[in-house]
């Protein structure tokens, strides 16, 4: 799978509930240019499922930012950073082919 289908991006995860966009993007702009900072969000509650993705311009960016910040704090949250990977590609629910 070929990196430019999710672009440079990283998952945030741990986050605290209160953490907002601008507190993630404090935190992470530091190690490159940015083209995306947001908090995942439940579309019925409005809460924050508690990760967040960050896109970079650049790879270099993206690997400094997940050297750096793996389980370093965000908002005094211990934090896990990953490089997101595109979803796999499913037919149906579940996985299941549809008929």
């Amino acid at each position: 799978m070929a990196l430019s289908e999710v672009g440079y991006r990283i998952l945030v995860i741990g986050l605290y509930g209160s953490t907002d966009e601008a507190s993630l993007e404090t935190a992470f702009a530091p190690f490159g240019e940015m083209i995306e900072c947001k908090i995942m969000r439940d579309r019925e509650t409005g809460l924050s499922r508690l990760f967040g993705i960050v896109t970079y311009s650049s790879e270099d960016s993206m690997r400094h930012a997940i050297q750096s910040m793996n389980e370093g704090l965000v908002d005094g949250a211990k934090v896990t950073v990953l490089e997101a990977k595109a979803p796999s590609h499913r037919s149906g629910r579940n996985g299941n082919e549809r008929e």
